[in-house]
C-alpha cells in the first residue's frame, strides 16, 4: 500500500524543485544572490527618470552616460569588460555629476549606488 504513494510523492517533489528553480533565476526575477535590493518605486525620482531614459535609449544629459563600467571595486558579479554600463543619476543641488549612478548589465540587471560605487543595491522592477 505504501509503495503505491511513493511515485506520486516523488513526482510532487520533482515538480516543486523544478518549479522553484525556474522562477528564481534570470534577469528581472528578483534573484540577487544576497545583495541588498531596492524596488524601482523606492528609488529617488531622478533615478526613475534615468531608468526611463535608459529604457528609451536616450538621449542622455551627460556625456559619460552609457560608458563602460569597469567594476574595479568588485562589488558586482564578475563579467568580462564591457558587460556593465553606467549612467548618471542627477543629485539636486550638486554642481557636478554627484555620487549617484545606475549600472546596467547586458542580461538586463540594474544596480543603483548613491555613494559613488562604495555600495550597490540590485533594482527590482
Amino acid at each position: 500500500m505504501v509503495l503505491r504513494f511513493v511515485p506520486r510523492l516523488l513526482l510532487c517533489l520533482l515538480v516543486l524543485v523544478v518549479g522553484c528553480s525556474a522562477t528564481d533565476s534570470g534577469p528581472g526575477s528578483g534573484r540577487t544572490d544576497g545583495m541588498a535590493t531596492v524596488r524601482v518605486s523606492r528609488l529617488p525620482a531622478e533615478a526613475r527618470r534615468t531608468l526611463a531614459l535608459i529604457d528609451e535609449g536616450g538621449p542622455f544629459p551627460y556625456a559619460r552616460d552609457g560608458v563602460v563600467f569597469g567594476n574595479f571595486e568588485g562589488l558586482l558579479p564578475r563579467h568580462e569588460r564591457g558587460y556593465y554600463h553606467e549612467y548618471t543619476v542627477p543629485t539636486p543641488g550638486s554642481r557636478d555629476r554627484g555620487a549617484r549612478r545606475i549600472v546596467t548589465g547586458q542580461a538586463g540587471e540594474i544596480y543603483y549606488t548613491d555613494d559613488h560605487y562604495n555600495s550597490f543595491r540590485a533594482v527590482l522592477r
